[in-house]
């Protein structure tokens, strides 16, 4: 026990002495066991220590592990204490306990040891000194930062940030953009000005529509509606698009929809032309149109026509049943002399800027112009195809026409004749006879021809309400 004593007094004065070094961890209880736990030091065991003065000796016969001669004070410790001369000089170490969890202690001994026959001394333990028990411990706990790869190039950002005063006249010579030099990129501006600068340029129209808010909310006097016409005007709509109203909606629905199919609807007076609800119905979708709706129609445009004459060409719109009655068998003018008589009319054909004849095959509509102001014949086709016999046929009857009408002698055949380019084609198999109606519209208009399959619909029953009506618009 006096062993155990005087390590623990050498390590208290270690700690005293060095305050930084870690304290150790105590030691584990010793097992248990009847015979002595620690085998005297064999320096100490080759002199047998003389007991004090002031103490009787001990007799030979008594036991050296006898501890019943001995005062009660000296009962639990075997040797009196070590004068500080005779103190060993040691390495300061850390614990044994802790010295074998790094595996570098020497391992227990297994061996049983008697004070009577005390086992040879082990072999003295690696110490380690202070910084090498720091070091371990911190290789332990903390990881060694990574080293950076000295292949990879590295990339270093430059931000120089200036006074617009200093660097007024480099920013004017160089533009604010970043200049890439090797690997080092050089930024003229800062980060956040240059996504400052692109947001804003994002959001201008917006900045400068709040803008223009407030300064209405901070007057006070104007309105917003009657300002902003003056930055959006309204888009006007053309006139051969203008929209039915919820009235005349109505009145096309229950015209195309009712029952009693022979219903009359309207009655034309000056053509004598009377619609009922069943010739009315072919203006449905995917229905053909009739000659009873189509004459009608031109009707109402010849009418039209007649009431603002300033707004439109001067064109004669003959009825589907010209073409038919011209060339039945064979060329005939004079099938058709009396359709087109000055009294009649009221005026000459040659007088017209433009002529506009149905041409009905079979199934199809078709339309041919006589272009008197351009002096050209014109076929349009919504499906595509061009007809010149029909364009020769028309020419020779303008010839007759003007030759028994006012005697005089003209060169149509010498005339141009063609196909419209660029001409808006149907894309499906009913819409062919609304194509030709709204060919003719626009042509008396002196429009381009600037409607699609996609305005079919809405020409149906616009052509369904102007019939009920009987006014072209």
């Amino acid at each position: 026990m006096g062993a155990l004593t005087d390590r623990r007094k050498r390590l208290s004065s270690d700690h005293c002495l060095l305050p930084s070094f870690p304290p150790s961890a105590p030691a584990p209880p010793p097992p248990p066991s009847k015979k002595p736990k620690l085998a005297p030091l064999p320096s100490l065991a080759a002199v047998p220590p003389s007991p004090p003065s002031h103490l009787p000796a001990a007799s030979p016969s008594s036991s050296p592990c006898s501890s019943s001669h001995l005062p009660h004070g000296y009962r639990h410790r075997r040797f009196p204490p070590t004068p500080p001369s005779s103190r060993l000089q040691r390495p300061i170490h850390g614990p044994h306990r802790v010295i074998r969890a790094f595996r570098l202690g020497p391992p227990r001994p297994h061996s049983r040891t008697s004070c009577l026959f005390p086992s040879p001394p082990p072999p003295p333990p690696q110490s380690l000194g202070l910084e090498q028990y720091v070091e371990l411990v911190n290789s332990v706990s903390h990881q060694p930062p990574p080293i950076p790869s000295t292949d990879a190039p590295r990339v270093v950002e430059v931000i120089a940030v200036e006074d617009g005063e200093e660097r007024k006249d480099e920013e004017e010579e160089q533009e604010e953009e970043e200049v890439v030099k090797g690997t080092v990129v050089v930024r003229r501006v800062p980060l956040y000005r240059e996504l400052y600068e692109a947001s804003s340029r994002l959001r201008d129209d917006r900045l400068r529509t709040l803008e223009f808010e407030v300064r209405l909310a901070e007057k006070g006097r104007l309105r917003l509606d009657e300002v902003l016409p003056q930055f959006t005007p309204k888009k006007e709509v053309s006139e051969p698009f203008v929209p039915l109203t919820n009235e005349d909606e109505d009145v096309v629905d229950h015209a195309l929809g009712g029952h009693n199919r022979r219903e009359r609807l309207v009655v034309h007076g000056s053509s004598n032309i009377v619609i009922t609800r069943e010739i009315l119905q072919c203006l449905n979708e995917k229905e053909w149109l009739n000659d009873e709706v189509i004459n009608l129609y031109l009707e109402l445009l010849k009418e039209r026509e007649l009431r603002e004459p300033s707004k439109f060409l001067k064109c004669h719109f003959f009825s589907t049943f010209l073409y038919k009655r011209l060339i039945a068998g064979r060329y005939d003018y004079k099938a058709v002399r009396r359709w087109t008589t000055k009294r009649k009319l009221g005026y000459g054909l040659i007088e017209c800027d433009k002529i506009f004849v149905p041409i009905h095959k079979e199934v199809h509509w078709c339309l041919a112009v006589i272009n008197i102001k351009d002096k050209k014949f014109q076929y349009l086709d919504s499906l595509g195809s061009m007809d010149m016999k029909a364009l020769r046929i028309l020419a020779r009857y303008l010839v007759d026409e003007v030759k028994d009408k006012s005697g005089q002698q003209i060169n149509a055949l010498s005339w141009k004749q063609e196909g419209v380019q660029n001409l808006p084609l149907q894309e499906n198999g009913w819409d062919c006879g609304m194509f030709m109606l709204k060919y003719i519209d626009f042509y008396s208009r002196d429009m381009d021809l600037i409607f699609g399959q996609k305005h079919m619909r809405y020409f149906r029953r616009r052509t369904a309400k102007e019939v009920l009506n009987l006014r072209a618009e």
